[in-house]
């Protein structure tokens, strides 16, 4: 009872304060595309990836997360395809998924996103365009959008412990409380990317357009905020089997604390990987993945939490399975 409550009032507190409304990820550096719309497309195939993420192990209803996104470029393929009689997972020369630049292309995406954190439920829906212009043979900069419906829901029977403490209606923070409430927002959200087989670069921002078009019941007092996201990294070849990737992920939202992530990727052979991910005052993040065969990938990653939590928690736990269809 006392991690539910204590769980709870401190979500309502950082939403009142407008603190991080977006979705963490601790694997971004391999899946671009959840952070960036501009990303959408920069791999010549089929990205289907599933992930799912719980925070705050050890806590009653602490943060949960689950999406489902697909990626593809536009293209018409040459030639013949090769039958396939059946799916062999081998790793004997199999390689990390490589970039396609060096030419103009369109690509499309989608994403559908839950997430539960406390008495409150996220639902978000959205298609992505993007159109890849290459600077050069080995480097393309891309422009993408994301347009799509969020739909928020305050869920009364999760939040009936915080009468004992605060009592409903003596803070206009609570006033959520008093009835289930639900909104409905236009989310749209744009990036730019600029990438190679070593480098990548961007700047994207989500919920734009903020409760601008909204429908719903209820009042609840979501209030829906802008956020900023800067990332860059560079991968760094030391031989022919390994190559070391750091990279810095930056998050921004009004009358909040910026967000700064550094990590720091290992890659044997193309198709192993392990690293290291450190979130500014909150979590340091071990990850471990794989190329398995052609067709998938494999991502893992624990957050051991370094905050005020740390005594109470678990710590938090992101899979991550790909499929990868046209390579």
């Amino acid at each position: 009872m006392k991690n539910k409550l204590l769980l709870v009032l401190s979500i309502s507190l950082s939403l009142s304060a407008f603190g991080q409304q977006t979705t963490q990820f601790s694997q971004y550096a391999r899946n671009q595309y959840m952070i960036n719309p501009a990303a959408a497309g920069m791999y010549d195939f089929v990205d289907v990836t599933l992930g799912g993420r719980m925070q705050w192990v050890g806590f009653d209803n602490a943060p949960m997360s689950s999406y489902l996104y697909i990626s593809a470029p536009l293209k018409k393929k040459s030639g013949h395809a090769k039958y396939n009689p059946g799916i062999r997972i081998s790793n004997r020369g199999a390689e990390a998924p490589k970039v396609g630049t060096g030419k103009l292309k369109h690509a499309i995406g989608g994403i559908v996103l839950a997430d539960q954190y406390g008495a409150y439920r996220q639902l978000k829906f959205n298609g992505t365009y993007a159109l890849h212009i290459p600077l050069s043979r080995k480097i393309n900069m891309s422009f993408g959008a994301n347009v799509g419906i969020s739909n928020r829901t305050f869920l009364k029977d999760r939040a009936q412990t915080l009468n004992v403490i605060t009592g409903v209606g003596t803070d206009p923070t609570y006033d959520a409380y008093s009835a289930n409430a639900n909104l409905n927002t236009l989310d749209v959200g744009a990036g730019i990317y600029i990438y190679s087989q070593e480098l990548f670069f961007g700047i994207s921002a989500d919920q734009l357009t903020r409760d601008f078009v909204s429908f719903g019941s209820g009042t609840a007092n979501f209030d829906p905020q802008t956020h900023l996201r800067g990332v860059a990294g560079y991968k760094f070849r030391m031989n022919r089997d390994w190559t070391v990737t750091p990279s810095v992920l930056v998050k921004y939202v009004k009358n909040a604390p910026a967000s700064l992530e550094g990590s720091a990727m290992v890659e044997f052979k193309n198709w192993m990987w392990f690293g290291v991910s450190y979130i500014n005052t909150d979590a340091v993040v071990g990850m471990v993945g794989m190329t398995l065969g052609e067709k998938f990938k494999f991502g893992y990653s624990y957050d051991f939490n370094v905050s005020r939590f740390n005594n109470n928690s678990a710590g938090g736990h992101e899979l991550v399975l790909g499929f990868m269809f046209g390579r």
